[in-house]
């Protein structure tokens, strides 16, 4: 289902394309196309060219191995996300691997990965859903993630789904399906001359 941004002001039609849907089709995703969305996190922006972030894959083509991630997910993701063809749980270095000192970054570069996943997947007809609601300390033990590293969040991954996938959904998440997209205006976050205080450029 295509729901476009209304934005403001013209962006990139990946951006206006882009949203986080519940309702993924059955259909799997080709492995050239994970390729291709994974080459995309590759190739983001990090502090010091570190790339802290690693992604633990899993396909509905292995049912063992997506049990296993989905399993790491809240209940409440669990509904929806055990029909997502691809799950992926994220993980972050803590430490620059350069001299060990503390990675304050490392989580803002993760989600620079994230976003050219998520740009990467929409023109390539996918649709991404990131969850925070994930059980870390399952995904530590489950796939033993050393002490110097963090698990973060999850990724859902699949082609859209229609009317019958967003019919399968559990009730509460319906709705959302197909509700207008919405975002804060520009003045209520960009600023000028002290926080708080909307620059002039936004009107």
């Amino acid at each position: 289902m295509n729901k476009p941004a209304n934005t403001q002001h013209p962006v990139h039609e990946l951006i206006r394309n882009r949203w986080s849907p519940r309702a993924f089709s059955d259909r799997p995703v080709p492995p050239e196309l994970l390729q291709q969305v994974f080459e995309a996190a590759r190739w983001a922006a990090s502090s010091f060219n570190e790339q802290p972030w690693s992604y633990i894959v899993a396909t509905r083509d292995n049912p063992q191995e997506h049990g296993l991630a989905l399993s790491c997910l809240v209940e409440a993701n669990q509904q929806w996300a055990k029909h997502a063809p691809v799950l992926i749980l994220t993980v972050v270095r803590k430490t620059f691997a350069k001299n060990g000192k503390p990675n304050r970054c490392r989580e803002h570069d993760l989600g620079l990965a994230d976003g050219n996943i998520c740009i990467q997947a929409t023109a390539l007809g996918l649709m991404v859903h990131q969850m925070a609601g994930v059980n870390l300390e399952q995904v530590r033990h489950t796939y033993q993630i050393p002490d110097t590293h963090e698990p973060f969040s999850a990724i859902a991954i699949g082609y859209p789904g229609g009317e019958a996938e967003i019919a399968r959904l559990p009730e509460q998440f319906q709705e959302g399906e197909t509700a207008p997209r919405t975002r804060k205006p520009l003045d209520q976050f960009v600023f000028s001359r002290r926080f708080g205080s909307k620059a002039n450029l936004v009107g």
